[in-house]
C-alpha cells in the first residue's frame, strides 16, 4: 500500500484526531512510501472485536428530531463502513478516532440482553418503543458471529414489548421465525436503508454492507411474512444518490414497503474532514461539487446541528430533495401506513410468563 493507494474494503481512509485527546498519532506518507517499496504491509487492515461490559444497555434519546425516545446497540463502532455514518463521533467517547477506528475496532456487549430483560423486569418501566440501532447497526458482520441482537429479540418477544429494528443488512432474515411471532402482537416495525440502487455507488460509501438486490428481497420477504417495513432513504447526498428517489422509493413500495423516510446529509463533528478526504480519493472528478452543493444544503457549511433543519437542510437544493420526496410518498404510497407498536402486553408479563392474578 503506497499514500496514494484506497484501502480496500473500508469507507473512510484514514483516522482523524479524537477531539478528546491532547496527542494525535499520524501516519506520515513518506513512512507508508517506504513501507511498499520494502515490500511491507504498513497497516494490516484488520478488524478487531473488543468486548466492554456498560451497566446499563437502554439509551434515553434527548434529540427532538430523530422520531425515537429509546434506543439500544449491541455494537459500537460498525464494520459496514458507511462514510457518511453520523455515528462515527461517538467512537470518540469510547477512546477511538472516528475514521477508520470506528471500522476497524468494534465494540461487543455480550451482555445486552441480561441488561435489557433487567430493565423489562422493572416495576418503574412502562413500555414504549425501543429502537435496536439508534446509533450502529444491530445486524452488521459482528451480529453473525455473537448473535446478540437475536438474543435481545429472543427477550422482546417473552416480554411481549414493542422493538423498532433499522438496518442495511439482510443478516435480518436470519431471525425471520422471532420477528414473525413480534408481528402476530403489532410488536415489531423494521426499518431497512436503502441508499442507491447502483451498486456501484453502494460500494463507494457503504462498502461492507448487503447488496441492494438483498435488501429489496429483505424488504419483500419481511412484508410478505407481516412485518412491516419502511424504507430509509438515506442518507441523500447531492450529485451522488438525490436523483435517485423516484426510482428508490417506486422499487421499495413494490417490494412491499409501507413508508419511506429520508435525511439530506450532514457532515457533522469529524464526518467532514473523512468525508472530504474520502470523496477527494474516490469520486476526484465531482468532490468540490458535491461538498459545495452539500453546504449550500446547510447554510453554506457541511456540519449543522440545528434541530429541525439538520435532516431536512434549507435553500434550494435541498428543496428540491424534499419535494421529490413529497412526491415519491404520494405516487408510490398513497393508502399506504406504517402501524402504531403495542404497547398494551408488557405489564401483564412483566414476570416473563402472562400473569392471571
Amino acid at each position: 500500500m503506497n499514500s496514494k493507494s484506497p484501502i480496500k474494503g473500508r469507507g473512510a481512509q484514514k483516522n482523524v484526531h479524537n477531539r478528546f485527546f491532547e496527542l494525535s498519532h499520524e501516519i506520515r506518507d513518506d513512512f507508508l512510501e517506504f513501507c511498499y517499496k520494502e515490500q511491507e504491509e504498513a497497516d494490516k487492515n484488520k478488524t478487531q472485536f473488543i468486548d466492554v461490559f456498560p451497566k446499563t444497555i437502554v439509551n434515553k434519546v434527548k434529540s427532538p428530531d430523530v422520531g425515537m425516545q429509546y434506543s439500544m446497540n449491541p455494537y459500537q463502532g460498525c464494520e459496514h463502513g458507511c462514510i457518511y455514518c453520523f455515528a462515527r463521533n461517538t467512537h470518540e467517547y469510547w477512546g477511538y478516532s472516528a475514521g477508520l477506528d470506528f471500522e476497524r475496532k468494534i465494540l461487543v456487549k455480550k451482555d445486552a440482553p441480561k441488561l435489557l430483560e433487567a430493565m423489562l423486569k422493572k416495576k418503574s418501566w412502562q413500555a414504549y418503543p425501543i429502537v435496536l440501532s439508534g446509533n450502529t447497526d444491530c445486524y452488521q458482520p459482528a451480529e453473525k458471529r455473537y448473535e446478540i441482537t437475536r438474543k435481545c429479540l429472543e427477550v422482546f418477544l417473552r416480554y411481549k414489548h414493542p422493538v423498532a429494528i433499522i438496518t442495511k443488512n439482510a443478516l435480518i432474515l436470519r431471525d425471520l421465525d422471532i420477528l414473525t411471532e413480534l408481528a402476530k402482537d403489532n410488536l415489531i416495525a423494521v426499518n431497512v436503508s436503502v441508499t442507491s440502487l447502483s451498486e456501484e455507488t453502494r460500494r463507494v460509501l457503504e462498502p461492507r454492507t448487503a447488496s441492494i438486490q438483498k435488501r429489496l428481497k429483505a424488504i419483500k420477504i419481511l412484508s410478505d411474512n407481516g412485518v412491516p417495513v419502511n424504507a430509509m432513504l438515506a442518507p441523500l447526498i447531492p450529485a451522488i444518490n438525490s436523483h435517485e428517489v423516484l426510482p428508490l422509493a417506486k422499487a421499495v413500495s413494490e417490494a412491499g414497503a409501507l413508508s419511506i423516510g429520508h435525511t439530506i446529509v450532514r457532515l457533522n463533528g469529524a464526518i467532514g474532514e473523512i468525508f472530504t478526504d474520502w470523496i477527494h480519493k474516490t469520486l476526484p472528478d465531482k468532490a468540490e461539487k458535491v461538498l459545495n452543493q452539500i453546504a449550500d444544503c446547510h447554510g453554506g457549511t457541511l456540519n449543522d446541528s440545528r434541530y429541525g433543519n439538520r435532516m431536512r437542510g434549507e435553500g434550494n437544493i435541498a428543496k428540491q430533495i424534499n419535494d421529490l420526496v413529497t412526491m415519491a410518498r404520494f405516487k408510490y404510497f398513497k393508502g399506504k401506513k406504517m402501524p402504531k407498536l403495542n404497547t398494551s402486553l408488557h405489564a401483564q408479563y412483566k414476570s416473563g410468563q402472562l400473569e392471571l392474578f
